[in-house]
């Protein structure tokens, strides 16, 4: 089969891979038909995240068409179309009962084999899912399957950040980062109930679709979002915010936007050793601060529930649908967030290789 590897810091190879087989009776092999590129991708890929072993098949977004079944999957028949999160679950264990699924005690994260051991990822023509009947979702009839392959990540991550962010209808709040999961937290923030959402990014088009989705748009770098929000909240700042970034810059600009007694809730993934907020000044502001991976497969339900109402609009978001075999060059444009990059899909070929 066909696969984008991991060669190195910002390399990445389009090769031939043998097709992954059978290894548990609860697998599934799945032909892929979409896969994302998720800016969680670009840890491994500048070296911000380390440990990834050279030749493992990148990226954690993925939906196909079932081809072969383990003897003990029951749930899904071959041919059946199957959506999964970025974690595999078990289904069974405290964590995944409690709906902390991306705790599952068993779990793996696609695209990432470090020592020899882990899960190859989704941006491949074939994926192999361990623990399919409580890893795999069945995709509706008739939903556009990049629409719906954002169910398994940055769609259910947005309702679990307007969640861990507290939202409560008829707050005012920030949005920091307006990449292809920051604008799906405003959604997720509007279906709370926000009286009014302040979006922040210094990227045109990302821009131009969170007005699209329902914020108000503010570029840092022509205007200054502390006077939008403090205008927009008679002098308090923001009820809450979510940072949809990874960086501590965009921890402090959250922050600052926040008024005493706020509460910020971290999506983007973090990496750096210290917290960007000292213990003194959450403390002196009342501030709530969380942050976590989601259990995305928890909220796939009703994130696909979502995708197929609110279709058009999240149709959007995706800027480029590419053939595999342009992923490399789609990675250094997505990675140097050129303008009118927005979320990527690729779509491996269907022949068997």
């Amino acid at each position: 089969m066909k696969a984008i590897t991991f060669q190195g810091i910002e390399s990445l190879a389009y090769e031939d891979l043998p097709d992954p087989g059978l290894i548990n009776s609860t697998d599934a092999i799945i032909r892929v038909t979409v896969a994302g590129i998720c800016g969680s991708d670009l840890h491994p890929y500048f070296g911000r995240e380390q440990g990834l072993d050279y030749g493992t098949v990148m990226g954690h977004e993925l939906l196909g068409e079932v081809v072969e079944l383990g003897a003990a999957v029951q749930g899904f028949a071959v041919g059946d179309i199957g959506v999964a999160p970025f974690t595999t679950n078990c289904g069974h264990c405290f964590f995944c009962l409690s709906g902390l699924t991306a705790r599952c005690e068993t779990g793996q994260l696609f695209g990432w084999v470090e020592d020899g051991a882990g899960l190859h990822g989704a941006q491949a023509e074939f994926v192999r899912v361990p623990m399919a009947d409580s890893t795999l979702v069945a995709v509706p009839d008739g939903l556009d399957e990049a629409v719906a392959l954002l169910a398994g990540d940055i769609l259910s991550t947005a309702a679990f950040g307007a969640e861990l962010a507290g939202v409560q209808p008829g707050d005012l709040v920030v949005v920091v980062g307006c990449g292809p999961l920051g604008l799906l937290c405003v959604r997720a923030a509007l279906e709370k109930g926000a009286c009014g959402v302040v979006a922040v990014d210094s990227v045109l088009s990302r821009l131009l679709l969170a007005g699209r989705f329902g914020a108000t748009p503010v570029n840092f770098k022509t205007e200054e979002p502390f006077e939008v929000v403090m205008a927009r909240s008679e002098g308090r700042g923001a009820d809450c915010a979510i940072e949809a970034v990874g960086s501590p810059e965009a921890t402090r600009t959250a922050a600052k936007l926040l008024r005493s007694g706020g509460s910020l809730a971290a999506l983007g993934v973090h990496i750096e050793a210290h917290l960007a907020l000292s213990p003194g000044e959450i403390y002196d502001r009342n501030l709530r601060y969380a942050g976590g991976r989601c259990s995305a497969r928890h909220y796939m339900p009703a994130a696909l529930r979502l995708a197929e109402r609110d279709m058009a609009l999240i149709s959007e978001l995706i800027s480029h649908r590419l053939p595999l075999s342009q992923g490399v060059e789609a990675y250094r444009s997505f990675a140097a967030r050129e303008e009118g990059w927005s979320k990527v899909v690729l779509t491996p070929g269907n022949a068997h290789s």
